[in-house]
């Protein structure tokens, strides 16, 4: 994975487990998921809410260990504020 890549699994309600990735491209965030290993990634258009908030925890571990700048943890607040007004962070 690459270092502006940040990893996840995640479950739905039936137990079924999703990659999921999210790349950082400019200042902008796109998330991609596959069900299985050999599957293509696919492009997620709208991220959960629990994605971005995965997301910011991975961003905030990075940044943490100076594998990203200290202000991107706040640069994915700010998106997740601007799509979620009303999510506690």
């Amino acid at each position: 994975m690459h270092k502006t890549e940040v990893g996840w699994t995640r479950r739905d309600e039936s137990g079924e487990k999703t990659d999921v990735f999210a790349r950082r491209v400019g200042r902008e965030w796109q998330f991609f998921a596959r069900l299985r290993r050999y599957d293509q990634w696919e492009r997620i258009p709208q991220p959960s809410l629990e994605d971005w908030r995965e997301l910011l925890d991975g961003v905030r571990r990075r940044a943490g260990r100076r594998l990203l700048r200290p202000e991107e943890p706040g640069r994915v607040e700010l998106m997740i504020r601007q799509q979620y007004p009303d999510a506690e962070l």
